[in-house]
């Protein structure tokens, strides 16, 4: 973290260890694209792209944030003195916030692989977005740290 930072939460939403298994799968479907050309060229470019998937899932993993009188969810951020109460969902509820109940508007952070959702509400009357969605491991700790910066 930068110096003078000051941060009060901060979460990257790692992907799951499933997923690492499931990008496994182009090991065999590139080896049966390869293998018939040649052994070594199958070999290599199935390595080639299991390293490249699990780098990609690693590196673009978005990192939430509560620091500096902002909140940030991967690239976006917005002050915390424009965000109203927000609210924490688990299972079945946090389906139908990312789903039937979900405004088109809002603007989202969610990966499939993090169950609870917290919604922000924007208060920021020039900002067309109603709420924001962030996926979240910690959703009462995300919500306490934007509540207590306010402060």
């Amino acid at each position: 973290m930068p110096p003078g930072t000051n941060a009060v939460y901060r979460e990257r939403l790692w992907p799951a260890a499933w997923m690492y298994l499931a990008v496994a799968l182009v090991i065999p479907a590139s080896l049966l694209v390869f293998l018939p050309i040649s052994v070594l060229a199958g070999v290599v470019v199935a390595l080639v792209l299991y390293g490249g998937s699990i780098a990609a899932l690693s590196l673009l993993a978005p990192v939430l944030s509560v620091e500096d009188g902002e909140l940030r969810a991967g690239r976006a951020h917005v002050p915390l003195a424009l965000v109203g109460t927000p609210r924490a969902f688990r299972g079945a509820e946090a389906t139908l916030e990312r789903g039937q109940r979900l405004d088109a508007r809002a603007w989202l952070c969610i990966r499939g692989w993090v169950d609870p959702v917290v919604t922000v509400p924007i208060t920021d009357p020039e900002d067309p977005v109603p709420y924001w969605v962030l996926s979240t491991r910690t959703p009462e700790r995300l919500i306490a740290a934007i509540e207590g910066s306010r402060r």
